[in-house]
């Protein structure tokens, strides 16, 4: 008799993911349970994720959770029902459930505030806890979290750092500049929502001396505050995949501004693993999880500041600018930390977690 399948419960499944689970359904039976959700991506879902998958309704997910189909589930933190549909389905079947989490501050809207209650519970009765990195796992620890496992988040090495055109880059490079390529090149990849910080990144670069471009891709000018693009800043629009790698290389720096709101603290921001496998140097504030969970450590594989400072933002893009030798080594020390940062790193912690789950559970 064939091993049964891990559900695995989770909204809207980014490209990134795919690879991901791929590699944990190669070492053990997966099932992905998805349901309609708040986008927290700036890329649309994939219709395939690449694994055996079902469509699900919220309150759906319970008695598929409960149907005896699956040995264990896994579910995110996302889904004000999901999630404790999952949780219950899991208890209500007798099979260990996981918590896969990125939260690593409290989430203070009205909604988020009134569920803490069940949301600890959850956290403190969970067999086992998968967290994006050190960040997530300390906050949920301080819960009462059970085995913390942290499973490393990860692009597709294989997409992100493949050989490139090198016209093509320079024609991203071109494109981004408006043709001075001898402009030093300062890129922001993401949405224009207030936790992401473009509004503070553009009061930085105010202060930015002449002879730099900042391009800006996924924002259209009328995501800007008062519909107008700055001067030497560029509005590229959303960028295909295979446009933003290109985009990537051809940038010097890579900024990421997040800022924390009342509702979002940036959990990872895999815009530093794919500039990364680039080599790109990049420059994160405090408020990115990438920066919180050991990725991007100041002054060794990028460059950390206070969020909402511009000064500091402006600061450190003028550091980078002004010796290269210093953006050169903060780029070749990103590519080599990231080269760890693998779908099967995520997929090998993830079965970690299952086995310490499963243990836990039947010495209960």
């Amino acid at each position: 008799m064939s091993e049964r399948p891990v559900l695995l419960v989770t909204t809207l499944v980014p490209p990134d993911r795919v690879a991901s689970l791929r590699a944990l359904h190669e070492r053990t039976p997966l099932e992905v349970a998805i349901y309609d959700g708040r986008q927290h991506h700036a890329t649309a879902g994939v219709d395939d994720p690449g694994v055996p998958f079902v469509r699900v309704s919220q309150r759906g997910v319970h008695a598929l959770a409960a149907s005896g189909r699956y040995r264990a589930v896994i579910a995110t933190s996302a889904g004000r029902i999901a999630l404790p549909a999952a949780y219950f389905g899991a208890r209500r079947a007798g099979i260990p459930f996981l918590y896969w989490t990125g939260i690593w501050a409290q989430v203070a809207t009205p909604a988020h505030l009134a569920a803490i209650p069940l949301v600890r519970h959850i956290e403190r009765s969970a067999d086992a806890t998968i967290a994006y990195g050190e960040h997530v796992a300390a906050y949920a620890r301080s819960h009462g979290a059970r085995t913390v496992v942290v499973a490393p988040h990860a692009v597709d090495p294989a997409f992100w750092g493949a050989d490139l055109d090198p016209a093509a880059v320079a024609a991203a490079r071109s494109r981004a500049t408006g043709g001075d390529d001898a402009a030093f090149l300062a890129l922001y990849a993401g949405r224009t929502t207030p936790g992401k910080g473009v509004d503070v990144l553009l009061d930085a670069w105010r202060s930015v001396a002449p002879g730099a471009v900042l391009a800006l891709a996924g924002p259209v000018a009328a995501e800007l505050p008062g519909g107008v693009v700055p001067d030497r800043v560029t509005a590229l629009g959303p960028l295909e995949p295979t446009d933003l790698r290109n985009m990537y290389a051809a940038a010097d720096v890579v900024v990421v501004p997040s800022v924390p709101t009342r509702a979002f603290r940036e959990p990872w921001a895999l815009v530093v693993n794919e500039a990364m496998s680039r080599s790109t140097p990049i420059i994160a504030t405090d408020a990115v999880g990438a920066a919180a969970g050991g990725l991007v450590r100041d002054g060794e594989t990028g460059i950390v500041v206070l969020a909402g400072d511009p000064s500091a933002l402006a600061g450190a893009v003028a550091r980078l600018r002004e010796d290269p030798g210093t953006a050169a080594r903060l780029g070749a020390a990103g590519a080599a930390q990231i080269a760890a940062y693998t779908p099967e790193a995520w997929a090998d912690a993830v079965c970690a977690a299952l086995a310490s789950a499963a243990s836990a559970r039947t010495g209960r």
